[in-house]
């Protein structure tokens, strides 16, 4: 039986274990964030929504993910 590796990211500050491999789209779904309703910053670059399917995490990525908030 293969062992599936994992690797620490950080998301929000806080140490995620996740698998090796895994894409950043589906940490979003894994998740559950209504990715229309944020923003995502992989070490502090900001990804477009468009690309977050081809984003492949690596250890120790830092995910920055802020909601966007309506008001005025």
């Amino acid at each position: 039986m293969k062992k599936i590796k994992k690797i620490k990211i950080k998301v929000n500050g806080k140490v995620n274990i996740i698998n090796k491999g895994i894409k950043l789209s589906n940490l979003i779904k894994r998740l559950k964030i209504p990715i229309k309703k944020v923003a995502i910053e992989l070490n502090q670059e900001i990804i477009e929504k468009k690309n977050i399917d081809r984003v492949v995490l690596k250890k120790n990525d830092q995910i920055e993910i802020v909601h966007f908030i309506g008001g005025g």
